[in-house]
């Protein structure tokens, strides 16, 4: 039985500039219809979400993701229209099969009209950042640049249709699902979509971008310090570079700026204790770096769209 969530693009939230959002969030964004699903456990690094959609004459904000996304179209046709702020009208006609890839760090204007009789239903598939960093790095070795996707509109592969049903079926199927085969079936993806739709600016940006030895250590020194203030001082001296030139280099690199991005990895490490873990928020929240649970929950609420306890309840 599907529940009735559909909301007019006059209830979404506004997108704030700059603003990337989860997974989890994006629905907030979004006016179509969830539907409704039995409930799952959490599968590490993908989320998956299918949704029923109407017309949409009006055109709404689409944030900007945090993890590359995929959508599959179910059924249905529809003419889809896409630009970016203040750029021109792109229409592209879709049908069951077609998917669209996105790993935009610019929120973009969408609407569409569906051409089908009854509803035009997507699957929404968000692929967790380690799981694409894993597949970079089984490609091209340990020391390669950070990259991105193209972005593709009603773009035709048989293998992305092929693993994203699977992966549904595994999902939504009569049987519990195996965390096993979720996961090679993400990593199975990953692999596809580095060799088949890197985007070729990440080429070009890997020549005036911080060097990938000096990122990586400079994100493992992050990654170990969650728990304290964060440093820009000691990050850039890890770098050997001046505070201002890291910073720059550091953003041309992952497209945030090392506070942003340190940001992001407290709250990926929080996401993980509230899924895999006992430990309170407050808890939970000291082990980020946030002494105040107050400003753990604003922080997170901000970053992942709900709270650490709704989060935990999902």
């Amino acid at each position: 039985m599907e529940e009735s969530l559909q909301r007019s693009d006059s209830e979404l939230p506004p997108v704030m500039d700059g603003q990337r959002v989860t997974a989890e969030a994006m629905p907030h964004y979004l006016p179509g219809e969830p539907l409704s699903l039995p409930p799952r456990p959490p599968m590490q690094d993908v989320v998956v979400q299918l949704f029923s959609y109407q017309d949409l004459a009006e055109p709404i904000l689409v944030p900007a993701v945090v993890e590359p996304l995929l959508v599959l179209v179910l059924s249905g046709a529809a003419t889809v229209e896409e630009r970016a702020l203040d750029g021109d009208w792109q229409a592209t006609n879709v049908e069951a099969g077609d998917f669209f890839l996105t790993n935009t760090s610019e929120p973009y204007e969408m609407r569409w009209q569906v051409r089908s009789d009854g509803r035009f239903e997507v699957m929404h598939l968000y692929l967790g950042l380690p799981l694409i960093e894993q597949a970079v790095r089984d490609l091209h070795g340990e020391h390669c640049a950070p990259m991105t996707f193209l972005d593709v509109s009603g773009g035709r592969d048989g293998r992305v249709r092929f693993l994203l049903e699977q992966l549904r079926l595994e999902l939504y199927g009569e049987r519990q699902p195996s965390p096993l085969f979720v996961h090679s079936l993400a990593q199975a993806l990953a692999i596809h979509l580095v060799r088949t739709y890197p985007a070729p600016r990440n080429l070009a940006r890997g020549a005036n971008a911080l060097q990938t030895y000096k990122l990586r250590r400079v994100i493992e020194a992050m990654k170990a310090r969650l728990a304290e203030a964060f440093c820009l001082p000691y990050l850039a001296q890890i770098a050997g570079l001046s505070d201002y030139h890291f910073s720059r280099l550091f953003k041309r690199a992952t497209g945030l700026s090392p506070s942003q991005y340190f940001i992001r990895l407290r709250m990926a490490r929080a996401r993980q204790l509230l899924l895999e873990t006992d430990l309170s928020v407050i808890e939970i929240g000291m082990e980020v770096g946030y002494s105040s649970p107050g400003h753990f929950s604003q922080v997170f609420r901000r970053e992942v769209g709900v709270t650490p306890r709704a989060y935990r309840q999902t």
